[in-house]
């Protein structure tokens, strides 16, 4: 039987050549102009591979890929853009995308993306030890790191994975927060039961219950299948409620009976489900504050945080930097086919005085991003995004100096430079010219 794919793209004529031409490779496809037109095909059959533009009329690429990963998990997403955002494609990865393609769409580079989705599709779901290894090799958060701060972070993963205490995992963007989540689930004797992931930032408060509980079909105008929520989903296994804080204080309240009853029922339903889950949460804000604000129900709060773990920051973990930036550089390597050895000093150097605010998330996209902008064997500093560079710039520049303190200045230029003069000149905001007089001026020598 033929592979189904549906094309979603406002443009009509290229969404109907591509189905043509797909068409003609021997796959089954289906054509939607726009996101209401995508979710009633959605809704209506199960297809193995969706291509959908990341700009639409009605909606976006990524709100038809979370409802694709809520309806089908397995339906593999690839987004079509002509807009090669590289944060709005990893955020796509993030939240389960196989892949992006960017336009104007190569034919033959489309076949392929199809196929590999196709396979990806067919793996089964079973650790084996072959792909958990390549799991871990693409994964951020599988490298440990050798810092304290990363000692202590599994130490805390290793005591509190064979309980079955809800966590609470605090921490900001991009620093591993579902990672850690994950490593406590395959650690605690529920690893073979299901982990389901939960954005509640993308849950709307009319359609919680139906999201958390599930419904039954009729139930509601549009429930035209009986749909599983997330916790009978993750019956037996783990429950992980991401960025919990968005919750709004009504589902919070029905957040909160479910887990106190372990029962749920499903919308529509006169029958309640049984549910043995274990619960991990987390935000990157300070609940015990929204909690003071009563934004955040307080009773929910200590169920949620019987153990608490904090995910490091990156720049708090100054060891762990280079260690995480060879691992994404071998992981972009990989996916870009290319061979790229190393860093430049001047890369590494920045690396470690750049204060990352978006932790490893920013490191594994700034990386790629200066893999595919790479052509020499390693990583040149001119590749790296310009904010990065302007940013340690700001920090080391030397501050308005006057002539009775010219003298001290410099000095204290060179020293950050590492008596580079070139790098000196510019943090004094001067031209080399001027520097080499300047220091003939005060008799240092170098």
């Amino acid at each position: 039987m033929s592979s189904k794919i549906l094309v979603i793209d406002d443009d009509t004529s290229f969404c109907v050549m591509l189905k043509t031409f797909l068409q003609k490779k021997g796959y089954d496809v289906t054509n939607a102009f726009n996101a209401k037109e995508a979710e009633e095909a959605i809704r209506n059959q199960i297809f193995d591979v969706v291509l959908t533009d990341i700009r639409l009329p009605d909606s976006d690429g990524i709100q038809i890929l979370k409802y694709i990963k809520e309806t089908s998990f397995k339906t593999q997403v690839v987004l079509m853009t002509g807009y090669t955002d590289i944060k709005t494609a990893v955020s796509a990865m993030k939240l389960g995308a196989y892949d992006y393609v960017g336009k104007p769409i190569n034919p033959d580079e489309i076949l392929h993306t199809i196929e590999q989705a196709l396979k990806k599709r067919l793996e089964k779901p079973e650790p084996v030890a072959e792909k958990k290894e390549k799991k871990e090799t693409s994964d951020f958060a599988f490298v440990k790191g050798a810092s304290s701060t990363s000692n202590q972070l599994h130490e805390y993963i290793g005591l509190v994975s064979p309980t079955n205490m809800s966590v609470l995992i605090i921490g900001d963007s991009g620093t591993g927060k579902e990672y850690i989540a994950h490593t406590i689930h395959m650690q605690s004797k529920r690893k073979d039961k299901p982990f389901i992931p939960v954005d509640c930032g993308a849950i709307p408060k009319e359609l919680a219950s139906s999201e958390f509980f599930g419904h039954i079909k009729g139930s509601f105008t549009g429930a035209i299948n009986d749909k599983t929520g997330h916790f009978e989903a993750a019956n037996g296994g783990t429950l992980f409620l991401d960025e919990v804080g968005n919750l709004s204080y009504e589902v919070q309240i029905q957040l909160l009976r479910a887990l106190q009853e372990r029962k749920v029922k499903p919308v529509g339903s006169n029958h309640e489900i049984k549910v043995d889950i274990r619960v991990i949460a987390a935000t990157n804000e300070d609940l015990s504050e929204a909690v003071k604000r009563g934004d955040f129900r307080e009773d929910l709060y200590h169920r949620l945080n019987e153990f608490c773990i904090q995910a490091p920051r990156l720049s708090e973990r100054k060891q762990d930097i280079m260690v995480f930036a060879h691992h994404f550089l071998a992981l972009a390597n990989d996916d870009l086919e290319k061979n790229i050895e190393g860093f430049d000093d001047e890369v590494i150097e920045l690396f470690m005085n750049y204060d990352w605010p978006g932790n490893l998330r920013e490191m594994k996209n700034t990386i790629k991003r200066s893999v595919l902008l790479t052509k020499t064997n390693t990583v040149p500093i001119d590749v790296l995004p310009q904010e990065m560079r302007s940013a340690i710039e700001q920090e080391n520049a030397i501050p308005y100096y006057s002539k009775e303190n010219e003298e001290s200045a410099i000095r204290s230029a060179l020293e950050k430079a590492g008596f580079n003069k070139t790098k000196a000149a510019k943090l004094l905001n001067i031209d080399r010219k001027t520097l080499y007089n300047k220091l003939k001026l005060y008799s240092i020598d170098l």
